[in-house]
């Protein structure tokens, strides 16, 4: 079996961990935009760098002017 095989249950594994992020990504994108204070907006924005360390955040910031 070559090195760079991966087996179909890790595959589907990583596909339904990369949707789940995605999602959880656009409600915490969304929650950002409808959110208040700068301390909310902060909390948010940590959330999505714990998810996803290198996300674009200046996206979400450009999004929200």
């Amino acid at each position: 079996m070559p090195m760079g095989k991966i087996s179909r249950k890790r595959r589907q594994f990583e596909i339904k961990k990369r949707k789940k992020q995605r999602e959880k990504i656009k409600k915490l994108k969304e929650k950002y935009l409808t959110a208040k204070t700068k301390e909310e907006k902060e909390k948010i924005l940590e959330k999505i760098r714990k998810i996803k360390p290198f996300y674009p955040v200046e996206e979400i910031l450009k999004l929200e002017k």
